[in-house]
C-alpha cells in the first residue's frame, strides 16, 4: 500500500469524515471501547519512532496494509486524525504527537504490570505444594515426583502425607496447591479429576488359618471379624466401611499402610490394604491374598483442589504427569 494517500489535517481536525463516536466523546460505556488497544498504542509509537508506517509495520511483524487499517481504525475510534501519510514516510500529527505521548506511558504502564506478573508467576512456580493419601504418597508420587523433577529442576516440592480428611484440611487451608485421595467420595469444597484405579484385597500372613481356604470369604465374616485397619478418615478405611456397611471391626487401628503392612506380616491378624502396597509381600510370600466373595472393593484415585481453583503451573504439570 502506498503511503502517499492522505488521511487529515495537521490539526487533527480532518479524520474520517462522518465517523466521530458520540458515545465516546461523551465518555459513555466501557473504558475498553474508548481506549485503543496496546497493539494500536505499540504501532503508532513505532511510527512515530521511524517516520514509516512500512517500517513500523514490520518491526511489529504485520503487513503494510493490517497497519494502515489498524490506524485509522484508532483515528475513527479517537475522533482525531494521527498521522499523515506522504510518499515521504508518515508524520504524527499534532493531535497524534500528543496521543503518542498518552501512549508512551500507557505501554511503559503496561511493561510495569507484565513484569509484575512474570515476577508472581516465577515466585509461583518456585515451589509445590502437594498432600496426598498414605497409599498415593507412598506408591504413586515418587515417580510422579521425579518425571516432575526432570522437567521442572528449579522446582521446590513439599509433600504432606496424611489421611484424605487431613489432605482435604491442607487444600481448604491454603497449605497445598494439589493433593490426592483414595476414599469413594470427593471432599467438600474440592473439584476432582479421577488418575486412576485401585482395589482393596484382604491379606493375611501364610500361618493364618485364611491363607489355606478353599471357598471365598463372605461379607459376613469378613464384618465379623476383628481386623488391623487403618484410622476413620483414611480413603482405605472409607471404603472398607462403605463395602461393609460400617460393620468393619478393628483389632488395630493404625496410622500409615506401612504400620498395617508390618502388623499383618507379623502375624497379628488379617488386614485389609491396597493392591499396590502389597505387590512385594504377596510374590515374597511375607502375605497371602484371600479372595472375597460379595464384596466390592474397588475404589477410584483422585487429584483433588479447591472449587473453582483450578491447577496452575507446577500443580498443573504434576496433574498431567498422573495422567500419562
Amino acid at each position: 500500500m502506498s503511503e502517499g494517500t492522505g488521511s487529515g489535517t495537521g490539526d487533527g481536525t480532518g479524520a474520517a469524515e462522518g465517523g466521530h463516536d458520540t458515545r465516546a466523546r461523551h465518555g459513555a460505556g466501557s473504558l475498553a471501547h474508548r481506549v485503543p488497544d496496546l497493539g494500536a498504542l505499540e504501532l503508532l509509537l513505532a511510527v512515530a519512532r521511524l517516520g514509516s508506517l512500512g517500517g513500523a509495520a514490520r518491526e511489529l511483524g504485520i503487513t503494510q496494509p493490517a497497519a494502515s487499517s489498524r490506524i485509522r481504525s484508532m483515528e475513527r475510534q479517537l475522533g482525531v486524525a494521527l498521522v499523515d501519510r506522504s510518499p515521504r514516510g508518515s508524520r504524527l500529527t499534532d493531535a497524534g504527537a500528543l496521543v503518542t505521548d498518552w501512549a508512551r506511558r500507557i505501554v511503559e504502564a503496561a511493561e510495569a504490570f507484565d513484569a509484575g506478573a512474570q515476577a508472581l508467576r516465577d515466585r509461583r512456580d518456585s515451589r509445590l505444594r502437594v498432600a496426598a493419601s498414605m497409599t498415593i504418597a507412598e506408591y504413586l508420587l515418587p515417580g510422579w515426583l521425579v518425571a516432575l523433577r526432570t522437567q521442572l529442576p528449579d522446582t521446590a516440592v513439599s509433600l504432606l502425607a496424611g489421611n484424605s480428611t487431613a489432605v482435604a484440611e491442607r487444600l481448604l487451608a491454603d497449605e497445598a496447591d494439589l493433593g490426592f485421595v483414595e476414599g469413594v467420595s470427593v471432599p467438600t469444597g474440592l473439584d476432582s479429576a479421577v488418575i486412576g484405579h485401585d482395589r482393596l484385597i484382604v491379606v493375611t500372613a501364610p500361618g493364618h488359618p485364611w491363607a489355606r481356604r478353599r471357598s471365598p470369604l463372605k461379607a459376613a465374616e469378613l464384618a465379623a471379624t476383628p481386623l488391623i485397619l487403618r484410622e476413620k478418615g483414611s480413603g482405605t478405611r472409607q471404603v472398607l466401611d462403605a463395602a461393609l456397611g460400617g460393620l468393619a471391626r478393628p483389632l488395630i487401628e493404625l496410622s500409615s499402610t506401612t504400620a498395617v503392612k508390618a502388623a499383618a506380616v507379623s502375624g497379628a491378624g488379617p488386614s485389609v490394604l491396597s493392591e499396590l502396597a502389597v505387590g512385594e509381600e504377596l510374590t515374597t510370600r511375607r502375605l497371602v491374598s484371600v479372595p472375597v466373595a460379595d464384596v466390592v472393593l474397588a475404589r477410584d484415585l483422585r487429584a483433588v483442589w479447591p472449587t473453582g481453583h483450578r491447577p496452575t503451573g507446577p500443580a498443573r504439570r504434576l496433574l498431567s504427569l498422573t495422567r500419562s
